[in-house]
């Protein structure tokens, strides 16, 4: 039976942490009952509501915020409780106005994610069942189901390879979709197994499903036919999202399906982002709303003490009816409460949330029109699906960028090389020798031209690169990583090309048009912990040859050190140019040599525990008394002005981080092309490589390596004063050091996944080295780490404002997670778009989005939040004032219609062109002095010490409003004919003098002016001048009392109304005046922000 399969196998004990995969549900024994495992569905699920519980949850959602459940309450008040100056219309229209309009959009985007799971789980697929192929929904898969995948096909879901169409029992994949990497890898079929998959029996178990994309450990196949036990590994394991390439057809087992796949356990769930400036928002709201709760306490208090007086409750013109005699006196006090605050409810203004939404859209529109996005190349420009977000752009501190296809075009190209010294460049041209061009050394030589040919050999034969067409022009090579088919194409121009791999057999045709004949016997491929690979083949005359290329730091303590010093000036210098570089090393093997090395290579592949341990120690043994022949340089091409857009955001104080999957040389190097590193800049290394240096346990390498960076970055470094830095040019402040750190994935796991204690401290002390460093690079990152490390410093002290950008979908998680999440319009997909928040097709738009952009819509928007608080709270005092003055009777000041209009019709649209046309500084001067980014950071602008400025000016222009036109009515007679002005004319002049001064203010405040702005603020004043004399000068059949009637004309009729309200408006902006007069020019290299 199979259990004493199991147990002879060493498979008796059944771990939590590991499932069994029937292949193509087939028991293992026909004699046993057979219950099959329970696992998830195919189905892929990425949407936030259903049809059921979108009106719900989204209600709720929407209600959570502050804003709009105050207004539901007020609104709620004005239909139910009490007799109010206004209709409930007034509250209710605009906030039914945000939620439908919210609610639409949010909607919206999450049919879009429907779609998109509806297209991808009714992806047709074929399922191998009894012999057949039967086509199914991908929805359909289970586990323990054999899929067959055709060429350039998406996996639907994880598989292990048990068959490839290609005679070496291989196939080829691509994960761009994963890891952002669109070169071919690798993958092999689990070795020995039954080849017809309708009788093959088998088991695997595997580990449960986990998020790591290059772990795939405590993993075995069980063969119960041929009793053979197989160890499998990532190599074996095909993951849904990837694509096989040059590969007819793979059929393969499903061992994790739907939401267990690596992909989606990667995939960060979209969440609703919030502004800075929105908390900002919400937190003066709390104050003034604390303002409008104490104003109603104080009136009903002081009018329960008033009327308490002999004969002020109830004077013998105003007796009260017997309901209200027997009405509860606390009751009462409630309901008078409630008609405060409806009353003085004006003072926070739902009209400002209107106002801000459509700013947010409308300005939305201005990033879309801009033509210094358009890219020619994809005619396409900027795109923004989120509105929500424009403010923030001006407020980033953190910058994590992608680096293949962000920072760089992943399009390499042979540069040099350096063969036993000597520096050899490539030239177009025939007169040079045989390709070559020797820029410091003889290229005559016969011995020379012998280490030519053997360097050359060693670019053709060293790599897993494989020819999928003919090769004109180098095309057609395809390879796992980018650099290989550089060095083979390189090759190729001085005359070596490769011609294919067949059948364990490799061709050269050399410069003699003479085609060379090698056996392949061994890869040792690459890893990231050894930084080399290798390869031993046989030649025609029977020598067996191990050529092995890598990094430097890993090639030169293997090879005779007298060979070392010359190529290691080359590589040296190419590094500090931004340059990939690789050492080429050769070894000759003896028989006996080869015969115990194969030996041990074959044991290592087949052992079931420690395989990767037992393979690592037999590399290790084999790649040692090598001979270094040379090195090679190859350019990894940045995106267009890369190096200045990197500069331009830390001139801005912005700390920029390189978040990617790829090998750590290869990012270090396009750190230092992209300037982000410097010459000068030590580097603080945290990696596996690092960690396995001091000969001790893992954990406390670790911990060694994060308390000594830790002292050499934050405790011995020197104080930066706040607000300084990166204002100038490094070179300018070289005497302190730079440091940049270095961390990979399976080190970042460690410090993430240690226990809870340590973890939180490791964090603290890794954070703490981050953020003292000029750049951070994190390398082999799954994208759920990327997201991860985003996450860690969102949440750190001060909460800084993050952004992500990226162009594969493998970005996808952390421009979810960044508060702000920035798509390019890239060559591997279109997922980082359609998740992202803003979209732009390259990366040098990044400087003007920030910087540009961003800074004018921080500032713009801080200032109509500044401004609406203003106009209302000197709109609402004089109200507050007049109770004094009426026996805290409710009386409203103003008339009904002109408590409607103020905020939605006389004094909206001059703060809307504001908003979005300002410019206090011109876009040219952001671009160039990109210091003046760091002048508006950390909310600068709705910090508490603004606030209360356009606090105290709201106080002072109420105050002086309201006892201004008290003091002109001393005397109320002041119409020539000696009639009485009456509390309607008295509300009118406030009010007049309210909109004017309100209107003026912004436009003294105004730097860029069009004709929109000069359109909306003196037509606003038109429009209210017009208004009054319409409404004040008919007599409407709607309204049972018309307390205008005339009201507004016969104020103008009267001199002293007239020099009061000119009185009032130059006092009131007097101090604006004299700033304005006094305030120094502002020079082009002036620019410092009024605030």
């Amino acid at each position: 039976p199979l259990s004493q399969l199991l147990a002879c196998l060493g498979g008796d004990e059944r771990r939590v942490d590991s499932r069994t995969v029937y292949v193509g549900h087939r028991p293992g024994s026909t004699n046993e009952a057979f219950i099959p495992p329970k696992f998830c569905d195919n189905r892929i699920v990425s949407s936030k509501y259903t049809v059921w519980n979108f009106l719900p949850k989204n209600l709720f959602e929407q209600f959570r915020r502050i804003a709009n459940f105050y207004f539901l309450i007020i609104f709620l008040v004005q239909v139910r409780t009490v007799d109010t100056p206004t209709s409930p219309v007034t509250s209710g229209l605009p906030l039914f106005f945000v939620i439908t309009v919210t609610a639409i959009k949010q909607g919206y985007e999450d049919w879009l994610r429907h779609r998109a799971d509806y297209e991808v789980n009714k992806y047709p697929v074929t399922v191998l069942e009894n012999g057949q192929r039967i086509r199914k929904e991908s929805e359909n898969i289970k586990v323990g189901d054999v899929v067959e995948v055709k060429e350039d096909e998406t996996f639907p879901c994880d598989l292990i390879l048990l068959q490839s169409s290609r005679d070496d029992d291989t196939c080829f994949v691509t994960t761009a979709s994963l890891d952002g990497e669109s070169n071919h890898k690798t993958h092999y079929t689990v070795p020995d197994i039954e080849t017809d998959l309708e009788t093959l029996r088998a088991t695997i178990e595997c580990e449960q499903p986990q998020s790591d994309l290059y772990n795939f450990s405590m993993t075995k196949l069980l063969d119960v036919l041929m009793l053979l036990s197989r160890s499998l590994g990532p190599e074996n394991l095909l993951l849904k999202g990837a694509t096989l390439k040059n590969t007819q057809k793979i059929c393969g087992v499903a061992v994790y399906t739907g939401m267990e796949t690596k992909m989606a356990l990667n995939y960060q769930g979209k969440s609703q982002k919030r502004s800075a400036v929105e908390k900002s928002i919400n937190a003066f709201l709390l104050v003034y709303l604390c303002i409008l709760l104490s104003k109603a306490l104080v009136c009903t208090t002081l009018k329960y003490v008033w009327q308490s007086k002999p004969g002020q409750d109830e004077p013998w013109y105003n007796e009260k009816t017997q309901r209200e005699k027997d009405t509860n006196l606390y009751l009462k006090m409630f309901t008078d409460f409630l008609s405060f605050m409806v009353l003085f409810n004006f003072i926070i203004p739902v009209s400002m949330y209107v106002t801000v939404e459509m700013q947010k859209f409308l300005g939305s529109l201005f990033i879309t029109w801009d033509k210094d996005f358009f890219d020619p190349e994809i005619k396409e420009g900027a795109l923004v699906n989120t509105s929500d977000l424009n403010e923030e752009l001006g407020q980033v501190e953190y910058v994590f960028t992608d680096k293949t296809g962000t920072l760089t075009q992943n399009n390499m190209e042979f540069i040099e090389c350096c063969i036993d010294g000597f520096q050899y460049s490539y030239r177009d041209t025939a007169s040079e020798l045989d390709g070559f061009c020797v820029t410091d050394g003889p290229a005559n030589k016969l011995q020379q031209k012998e280490r030519e040919e053997l360097f050359l050999r060693a670019l053709c034969l060293c790599h897993t690169v494989q020819v999928k067409e003919p090769i004109e022009q180098g095309q057609g090579f395809i390879a796992s990583s980018p650099d290989e088919v550089a060095l083979v194409k390189g090759a190729m121009r001085y005359g070596f090309t490769f011609l294919g791999l067949e059948s364990k057999t490799m061709k050269i045709l050399n410069r003699n048009k003479d085609v060379e004949i090698y056996e392949l016997l061994h890869v040792l491929n690459f890893d990231p912990v050894r930084r080399r690979m290798s390869v031993i083949v046989r030649s025609k005359s029977g020598d067996t040859l191990l050529f092995c290329k890598g990094a430097d730091t890993s090639i030169f303590p293997r090879v005779r050190q007298e060979e070392v010093e010359g190529i290691r000036l080359h590589v040296e210098r190419n590094a500090t140019e931004g340059y990939r570089t690789l050492c080429v090393a050769y070894k000759c093997l003896s028989p006996e040599e080869y015969a115990q090395a194969d030996a041990e290579l074959r044991e290592a592949r087949l052992a079931l525990q420690d395989r990767e341990e037992k393979l690592m120690a037999v590399y290790n043994q084999v790649e040692t008394g090598m001979s270094l022949i040379g090195a090679t340089a190859v350019e990894d091409r940045l995106q267009e002005e890369a190096a200045e857009t990197m500069e331009a955001l830390q001139a801005a104080g912005m700390k920029v981080w390189v978040l990617t999957g790829d090998k750590m040389e290869t990012a270090k190097s396009t750190c230092y092309a992209c300037r982000l590193f410097q010459r000068n800049t030590e580097l603080l290394e945290l990696t596996v490589r690092t960690l396995e240096d001091g000969g001790k346990k893992r954990e406390e390498r670790l911990h060694e390596l994060l308390i000594e960076y830790y002292k050499k970055a934050v405790q011995e470094a020197p104080p930066v004063k706040a607000g300084i830095t990166r204002s100038v040019p490094r070179s300018w402040c070289s005497t302190n050091q730079d440091y940049g750190f270095i961390i990979d994935g399976a080190t970042l796991s460690m410090v993430l996944n240690s226990s809870e204690s340590t973890s939180s401290r490791y964090k603290s002390l890794l954070l703490q080295i981050c953020q003292n460093c000029t750049a951070v690079l994190c390398c082999r990152m799954a994208p759920l780490q990327k997201a991860q490390i985003v996450k860690m410093v969102k949440n750190s002290k001060g909460s800084p404002i993050t952004l992500s950008i990226g162009d594969g979908a493998n970005d996808v998680s952390m421009i979810l997670e960044a508060h702000v999440g920035i798509g390019i319009k890239g060559k591997e997909g279109r997922q980082a778009v359609r998740n992202s928040d803003y979209a732009i097709p390259k990366l040098r738009h990044l400087k003007k989005l920030l910087l540009a952009h961003g800074h004018l819509y921080y500032v713009r928007i801080a200032h109509l939040v500044q401004y609406f608080f203003y106009k209302n709270l000197c709109f609402i005092l004089p109200q507050f004032l007049y109770q004094f003055f009426c026996g805290y009777s409710q009386q409203p000041l103003y008339d009904a219609a002109y408590l409607t209009m103020y905020n939605i019709c006389f004094t909206s649209m001059p703060i809307l062109a504001y908003s979005l046309l300002e410019q206090h500084i011109c876009i040219d001067v952001l671009l160039e002095n990109a210091s003046l980014y760091r002048e508006i950071a950390k909310n600068a602008m709705l910090r508490w010490g603004p606030f209360l400025k356009w606090t105290l000016l709201g106080v002072f222009h109420g105050l002086l409003f309201f006892f201004g036109v008290r003091l002109l009515f001393c005397n109320p007679a002041l119409q020539d004919n000696g009639q009485v002005f009456g509390n309607w004319s008295y509300g009118t002049i406030v009010f007049t003098v309210l909109v004017f001064t309100v209107t003026l203010k912004l436009a003294l405040d105004t730097r860029h002016w069009t004709w929109i702005n000069h359109f909306v603020i003196w037509g606003s004043l038109a429009f209210y001048v017009f208004f009054s004399f319409f409404w004040g000068g008919i007599i409407w059949p709607f309204l049972k009392q018309q307390r205008l009637y005339f009201v507004f004309a016969n104020m103008l009729s009267s001199v002293s109304a007239w020099l009061v309200i000119i009185l009032l408006i130059l006092l009131s902006l007097l101090p604006e005046i004299l700033l304005v007069v006094f305030r120094k020019p502002r020079g082009p290299r002036s620019h410092q922000v009024e605030l």
